[in-house]
């Protein structure tokens, strides 16, 4: 990732006191472009905003760097190192992969003191549960060993510049705290596409209504419809499901409880990220030199819709392939 600006500045999108913060936040909240931890949640922008300036970010970049994971803020790996080559105590860092690719080392040296070496190892991450992990540790564990040793590393080195800010890359692989997963009594179970249930659902309320009131606490089970964004493998179906399920929401004659709206969106937002990711992963196998420069803006323009741990992915697949077209 580039550098980040970490000098004071005095930008229009730099607040100077509470009330311009909060305003700032309430204008960032209602835009679409802003992470979707953020959209919509000026408290957690200004949270964020908060600890950007606690470790020296600006509000956009505090916004784009720290992840809200388990209702903690964390920062992600790059944003990490960033912070630390920036704040001039960083000496030098290595960070080296052992030749079978199992173990990551990073080794940091503070000015003044000692150097200090972390280590993280396929072991460590099957003792840790996170092998079998669906996502990165699949796709990209020498990425993730990497990540892991270097979280360590800064943290114990550098506790005054992080200032106790979580690791988002180990945040994201902890246990969400336990919820109620007792599922709701529902009376629409069926397997059938969603239009398909719409209208069994919109012809059963007819009859009902023609002799008693609808149950409030008939709740539409939401579960094959996430089970039809699992399977999801293009971005065309991504748009169609994404319209039933709109259709779905704005029908008077369906009752969707609790949370479930923001389950389905999320989902299919979150499904959107993935197939775009792994449309980018298939797409930079033919990339060449020439087209790096367009390639590069293009994963730049689509940064929100990736979201970051993606991103940073896709940006280090490749750099990786550029390099072995130099050196062919």
């Amino acid at each position: 990732m580039n550098e980040l600006q970490l000098a004071p500045s005095q930008g229009f999108m730099t607040p100077s006191n509470l009330q311009e913060a909060m305003q700032l936040a309430e204008i960032l909240a209602s835009s679409d472009i802003v992470p979707k931890d953020y959209q919509r949640k000026a408290g957690n922008i200004l949270v964020a905003m908060q600890w950007g300036a606690e470790i020296g970010l600006k509000p956009l970049q505090a916004m784009q760097n720290i992840a809200v994971i388990n209702g903690r803020p964390s920062i992600w790996g790059d944003a990490m190192l960033a912070l630390v080559r920036g704040s001039g105590l960083l000496e030098y860092i290595n960070e080296t992969l052992s030749d079978d690719g199992k173990t990551a080392t990073c080794t940091v040296k503070r000015k003044g003191e000692d150097e200090v070496t972390s280590t993280f190892s396929m072991d460590d991450a099957k003792q840790a549960n996170l092998l079998g992990k669906q996502g990165p540790w699949i796709n990209y564990p020498k990425r993730m060993l990497k990540l892991r040793a270097r979280g360590y590393a800064l943290r114990d080195v550098f506790p005054d510049v992080i200032k106790g800010m979580g690791y988002a890359e180990e945040e994201q692989d902890r246990p969400a705290e336990p919820k109620d997963v007792t599922p709701p009594t529902t009376k629409n179970t069926g397997t059938k596409s969603i239009k398909d249930r719409i209208k069994a659902k919109n012809q059963k309320t007819e009859t009902v209504q023609a002799t008693e009131t609808v149950q409030a606490d008939d709740c539409y089970d939401i579960q094959p419809v996430l089970d039809e964004i699992a399977r999801i493998t293009t971005l065309e179906q991504v748009n169609g499901v994404g319209l039933q399920i709109k259709e779905l929401i704005d029908n008077p004659n369906i009752t969707i409880c609790g949370d479930d709206t923001n389950r389905l969106r999320n989902a299919l937002t979150d499904k959107r990220g993935e197939v775009i990711f792994n449309d980018c992963m298939a797409s930079i196998r033919n990339a060449t030199l020439d087209d790096a420069d367009d390639f590069r803006q293009n994963l730049y323009d689509i940064r929100d819709r990736l979201g970051e741990e993606r991103f940073d992915i896709v940006m280090n697949a490749l750099d990786e392939h550029l390099n072995e077209l130099v050196g062919a």
